[in-house]
């Protein structure tokens, strides 16, 4: 396992099924540590790590989500384990929602094993996001973070700590304003679209319209909460995950 770009946070590899979880703009691996020791002890949770943050800080962000998602894609095909040999799944939020979409895309056109399923959380369709990101400064980047919430809002207030983040904050800014859907074939892979019910950012309409890119079977999750509900609840979205892996499961 390339443990530049993919970490475990459980003691015991799972013999299931394996989860690979992509983060936020600004996040990093350890923000799926709990749902991987939630999930069944039979899920083996790799979690992606992006340049620019944690023990990857001294390398520059990517600024391109399409070069992103190219080096995510070549990472996995470089250890079979990750998509060969048993059924594997992705799940991304927000960012990394649209970070694993494109991924399973890229896998799929290389004629790779495609993921069992898609968990797609924190965000709609690609085609649903107008913010014009690439216009941001700083300002207006911090007042976006401000306004999704989450675990990160103390570092906001501290100057040394905010100095740390800001240049991921700014390269993952800078890769979703690269982004612009330019069609394409729709999936084959069952997706699972996962959703506060008060998220700033998106409607429950907004992820309903996963459906529309892809041919397998589709699942809608509304969970209470704002964009980063899946932190408080870490329980019911791991139901949920599990739900949509054993009914995959079921019908291979």
């Amino acid at each position: 396992m390339n443990s530049t770009w993919f970490r475990r946070f459980t003691t015991a590899v799972g013999d299931g099924p394996r989860l690979v979880c992509f983060p936020h703009a600004g996040g990093s691996a350890t923000a799926y540590k709990d749902l991987a020791s939630t999930l069944p002890a039979n899920v083996d949770v790799v979690c992606v790590q992006y340049p620019g943050r944690q023990d990857r800080y001294r390398e520059e962000p990517f600024t391109v989500m399409a070069s992103l998602v190219e080096a995510v894609a070549e990472e996995m095909a470089r250890e079979p384990g990750l998509t060969g040999g048993r059924p594997y799944a992705l799940f991304g939020h927000s960012m990394g929602a649209l970070v694993a979409f494109e991924t399973a895309r890229l896998l799929a056109r290389r004629g790779l094993p495609q993921p069992a399923r898609l968990f797609l959380s924190g965000r709609g369709g690609p085609e649903t996001d107008s913010a014009p990101y690439s216009l941001y400064d700083d300002e207006d980047l911090l007042a976006d973070v401000r306004r999704l919430g989450g675990t990160e809002q103390a570092m906001l207030e501290d100057p040394d700590l905010l100095e740390l983040v800001l240049p991921t904050l700014r390269g993952d800014y800078r890769a979703l304003g690269s982004y612009s859907w330019r069609g394409g074939e729709p999936l084959s892979v069952p997706v699972t679209a996962l959703t506060g019910d008060s998220d700033p950012m998106m409607t429950v309409e907004d992820a309903r319209t996963w459906q529309a890119y892809t041919t397998g079977d589709f699942a809608l999750k509304v969970f209470p909460g704002g964009h980063f509900y899946l932190f408080d609840q870490v329980q019911q979205v791991a139901a949920a995950v599990t739900e949509g892996l054993l009914t995959q499961a079921a019908v291979s």
